[in-house]
């Protein structure tokens, strides 16, 4: 059965193309999007997926900004490396360093908004100079900085045995079976593990379409380095003001991390919780991510308009919250 990609969901056309290498020669493909000479806003993707994960995102900001959005090694456009030693967190900062450099002009600031392993990337990266003096604020999206496996919450409350769950969740996060082309199986059991229950239909495609263009190497080396990653020190070094958004039907990177990246941040401004969003929520609700973002720019990036971008995303803020400060919890209405 064929599902119809809604609009918002294609991905939007470029106004700019770069090709740029990594300290390790890799080659990074890195788009431009929304409006030149604007402030920027850097977007980093999580694992299995691409720059096309950002389309409803990048609609809501291009109108005012300039985005940067790049496919990380392995995924979309981007080189995938010869070997595995390629795969590590050092790799990811380093990919950032060098988009950063080139797409960030010397003497300017960008708003770094990195979802999943986007958002572990921004948290490798903590402390290195030629990444904080290009970095005005950050906003850390469905994301966490350790012990992933142990926090999964994919397979159902009746596995009790947090030996067997984590065992279990390893096997699933590491599998090296291929995903084949989308199927009504494959958009149910990815709804289930990446989604808010009540994702529609074209939500589920666009997701379904981008994971599964994702090779069957890449996943696994990438899931490798998940298992056993620990970015910790670097989220302790990240100094930017920092916002952390997570749905509270995440059930990749729970809460408990946001809450712990909240606690763990030099300058933390504010954790903002999405009720019934699963983990792809720049995907699930675009308009408010961009929202937060936009208000990260808005209070921390010089030349940022002040007219929102999204009043309808603004008013959902709003409504649940009377003002923000570096310690907000902050829930948007439903």
């Amino acid at each position: 059965m064929t599902v119809h990609l809604p609009a918002e969901y294609e991905h939007p056309t470029p106004v700019e193309e770069l090709s740029v290498r990594s300290a390790d020669g890799s080659r990074l493909h890195v788009e431009v999007h929304g409006q030149p000479g604007a402030p920027t806003v850097v977007l980093a993707h999580g694992w299995t997926c691409s720059t096309a994960f950002w389309a409803p995102v990048i609609r809501e900001l291009s109108d005012r900004y300039r985005v940067v959005a790049y496919d990380q090694r392995g995924h979309g456009h981007s080189e995938i490396p010869p070997s595995r030693v390629r795969y590590s967190t050092r790799a990811l900062a380093e990919d950032l360093s060098a988009v950063l450099r080139r797409a960030v002009p010397a003497g300017e600031r960008a708003v770094l908004a990195g979802h999943s392993m986007g958002g572990m990337t921004i948290m490798a990266a903590g402390g290195r100079p030629e990444v904080a003096e290009r970095t005005a604020a950050a906003v850390l999206i469905s994301t966490g900085p350790a012990e992933l496996v142990a926090e999964l919450t994919v397979l159902p409350p009746g596995v009790r045995s947090p030996g067997l769950r984590r065992f279990l969740h390893r096997q699933l996060l590491r599998s090296r079976m291929p995903l084949g082309p989308v199927s009504p199986v494959s958009r149910v059991a990815l709804k289930y593990a990446t989604m808010g229950p009540g994702s529609p239909a074209g939500q589920v495609e666009a997701t379904a379409r981008i994971v599964h263009a994702c090779p069957t190497g890449v996943r696994a080396n990438w899931a490798a380095v998940l298992d056993r990653l620990d970015v910790r020190a670097g989220l302790a070094r990240l100094a930017a003001p920092t916002a952390v958004v997570v749905g509270t039907d995440d059930r990749l990177t729970p809460p408990v991390h946001a809450h712990r990246m909240v606690a763990g941040l030099k300058d933390p401004q504010g954790l903002l919780l999405l009720p019934g969003v699963g983990h792809m929520s720049p995907l699930e609700r675009p308009v408010e991510v961009a929202a937060e973002i936009h208000r990260m720019a808005a209070a921390h990036l010089v030349g940022t308009p002040v007219v929102d971008p999204a009043p309808s995303a603004a008013s959902a803020v709003d409504s649940a919250v009377d003002s923000v400060d570096s310690t907000d919890e902050r829930t948007t209405v439903a």
